[in-house]
């Protein structure tokens, strides 16, 4: 597969040289054709969410996790599903709820509905392509609105941290619908069976289903290889090992992930920024000192085979400063 579509955000600049608050990090959503064969990239889509679809006009603009099904590619803002007829980028489909804060991942199911992560609610929502809410599944097994009010339009409020589980990506195995939770290091089924993978590494992102196992990628640079049979890890692939060797490099933030068949896969590297990330990184305050490289945005291929990483495609010339999802492009 030369082509992959890569999708993320272009970072709003601070002007006066202060930190951002996180959630007003990105000001363009971004989608970019990667030829892996040439290194050449193309942006193929730059998108900002609409006035009365954000909080204010410096709320974070990005596209988060996307599933692509034949030529339809479903992406999602933090307020918004977006569906896109590829390769032409013609967009064909539009919902954006009350309920949709910090939307992280947009799944298609076997029946044509969507099932749509709504991160900043810790809740799952199921609903029709046209936005008819079908139903909601709070990731902690709760009452979906005991913490929130079904009153308010939580588009308009800027963040509702902190999040009790950050729930961030969807996934399907054995008729049942995953969730994979940040906080609690785990994924869960969602259908009321009880079932959890125990990640138990550092915080998942992706959930990828692939010859007989699943894919998850931490926020510290690891792949996490689970037996989709017995649920439980078979291997820990420490990424920044194979890449920097002995180097005093910073891991980028690890999240995007695209199996390209057995051992090869696509990964994506967010930069990550001293300023920046004030939770969720003991990880990274252990190891930054001065003299530390700071890696840029970037996608890697990586052979598991002989754990080489093959390749690395910066992106950040091209205006992607944040990864959040890799597809093949049809």
């Amino acid at each position: 597969m030369p082509k992959l579509y890569v999708l993320g955000g272009t970072q709003r600049k601070s002007l006066l040289k202060k930190p951002i608050e996180e959630w007003h990090w990105y000001e363009n959503a971004l989608i970019l054709e990667v030829d892996t064969e040439t290194a050449k990239v193309k942006t193929r889509v730059e998108y900002r969410t609409p006035p009365e679809a954000r909080a204010s006009d410096k709320s974070s603009i990005n596209f988060h996790a996307p599933t692509l099904r034949g030529n339809t590619l479903y992406t999602c803002t933090t307020t918004e599903v977006l569906v896109f007829r590829v390769p032409e980028f013609e967009q064909v489909g539009y919902i954006s709820l009350p309920q949709f804060n910090d939307v992280h991942h947009v799944a298609l199911s076997p029946d044509g509905n969507l099932l749509v992560v709504s991160t900043g609610l810790d809740m799952v929502v199921k609903c029709t392509p046209t936005g008819e809410v079908l139903e909601e599944f709070n990731v902690l097994g709760e009452n979906p609105w005991h913490r929130f009010s079904q009153a308010v339009d939580y588009r308009k409020v800027k963040t509702t941290k902190p999040h009790s589980s950050h729930p961030n990506y969807v996934f399907e195995l054995n008729g049942e619908w995953w969730v994979t939770r940040f906080n609690q290091r785990d994924a869960i089924s969602l259908n009321g069976s009880g079932g959890r993978i125990n990640i138990a590494a550092e915080k998942p992102h992706d959930g990828i289903l692939h010859g007989g196992l699943i894919y998850f990628t931490t926020v510290d640079g690891k792949l996490i290889i689970v037996d989709q049979k017995s649920l439980q890890v078979a291997e820990i692939v420490d990424l920044r090992k194979i890449s920097d060797g002995a180097q005093q490099i910073l891991p980028a933030w690890c999240r995007g992930l695209l199996p390209v068949g057995d051992n090869k896969f696509w990964i994506g590297f967010t930069r990550i920024r001293k300023t920046q990330f004030k939770e969720n990184v003991r990880w990274v305050k252990t190891i930054i000192n001065e003299g530390t490289i700071m890696k840029p945005t970037h996608i890697a291929l990586y052979n598991l085979a002989d754990c080489t990483c093959v390749k690395e495609i910066d992106l950040e010339p091209h205006g992607m400063n944040g990864i959040y999802g890799i597809v093949a492009a049809p």
